[in-house]
């Protein structure tokens, strides 16, 4: 007989940690069903751990929106809560004219979006703050940070927990459907439990189309595809000469290979994006070569042989190669039919700064 629960959350990473911490909050008895055997295994601990400002995507857009919440969200909630992070700032850096032009455009959509913190810099302001960078013009974003993921998460399961919440880890979705009382689930690594939940709320990022493909009434044509896409970062031997995140003026399909920087101070490069169809977390050193003339475009210092291997991650995109990156899908019943059921999809860079957002707005989606 099924075990029933007021709400289930599918996947413990970051943002399904987020969405059972608000619904927990507001006295709902939350399950969240985890199948690896810890938390934020996948997505959430393979990322840049940037806090991003919210200064590149559509005007409009759920990604503009919720990430510009997020981050007021998550700054106030590391600080409250002693997690991890720093205000560092990023520059983005224009190495020629034509690119010191680009930087108007994204200073217009940033501010479209409600990111009104940005300074313009010339090249001499910028090579002031930052000796070590050589560029013509820049754009100072000071709201723009980094976050310790992994502390942010085990902050999230604490609160979960602490208003009566549980995560349930070796616990994947295997099957399911949708009944007329409650969506039925049956999951477990090695013994089958079976549940009974009025609220469903699928979070688990790259498995998130496999998930709804495994739960009889969710219409086919309302999952999307899956796309994979992987990034490998490099670490930077020895010191790193920058305090603040650097980034190129983007490019066509994405940021460029950018330098970020942990809490310890120690700086990486990437990413270096390969379109993938399977989850492969290898790190090809070979491929460090190419980083070189990139990163020197705006950092002549980078010293040969510098570069080595660090990890991969894996975004569960809902665009190809070549095709404009496609915003969040928070899918509810108007698309799929289903009461109660919510999916995720696509739930991307940058979920980790729009996770408190993303939590706010599910749990308004659902609330009785």
């Amino acid at each position: 007989m099924a075990e029933k629960v007021d709400c289930v959350v599918i996947g413990a990473g970051v943002v399904g940690l987020a969405v059972a911490r608000a619904l927990a909050l507001r006295g709902r008895e939350v399950m969240v069903l985890e199948a690896e055997d810890a938390i934020g295994t996948g997505t959430s601990s393979r990322n840049s751990e940037v806090i991003h400002a919210g200064i590149y995507y559509p005007p409009g857009s759920a990604k503009a929106r919720l990430c510009v919440a997020g981050k007021h969200l998550l700054y106030a909630y590391c600080e409250a809560r002693g997690v991890g992070h720093s205000r560092c700032g990023k520059l983005i850096v224009a190495t020629d004219e034509m690119q010191a032009k680009t930087l108007e455009k994204i200073e217009a959509t940033a501010h479209a979006n409600g990111v009104d913190d940005l300074r313009r810099l010339t090249g001499a302001e910028a090579m002031a703050m930052e000796p070590a960078v050589s560029c013509v013009a820049a754009l100072l974003s000071p709201s723009t940070g980094i976050v310790d993921s992994h502390g942010l998460m085990l902050a999230l399961q604490g609160d979960l927990e602490t208003a009566g919440g549980a995560v349930a880890v070796r616990s994947p979705v295997r099957s399911g459907h949708c009944g007329r009382d409650a969506i039925h689930l049956e999951a477990g690594a090695d013994e089958l439990i079976e549940l009974a939940a009025q609220v469903v709320v699928n979070s688990a990022g790259l498995q998130a189309q496999e998930v709804a493909r495994r739960i009889a009434g969710i219409p086919p044509e309302s999952i999307p595809p899956s796309v994979y896409a992987k990034g490998s970062y490099y670490v930077l031997q020895g010191r790193s000469p920058f305090r603040r995140l650097i980034y190129p003026v983007p490019e066509r399909g994405g940021l460029g290979v950018h330098l970020t920087l942990d809490l310890a101070g120690q700086a990486r490069f990437g990413p270096d994006v390969e379109w993938v169809d399977r989850l492969d977390y290898a790190v090809d050193p070979a491929r460090a070569g190419s980083f070189y003339r990139l990163i020197r475009r705006y950092w002549p210092g980078l010293p040969d042989d510098s570069l080595h291997p660090g990890y991969a991650g894996i975004r569960p995109k809902l665009s190809s190669e070549g095709i404009t990156s496609a915003d969040f899908l928070i899918q509810g019943a108007q698309a799929h039919g289903v009461p109660g059921l919510i999916n995720l999809y696509g739930i991307e860079s940058p979920g980790l700064t729009s996770s408190l957002a993303i939590g706010e707005q599910v749990a308004d989606a659902i609330e009785p």
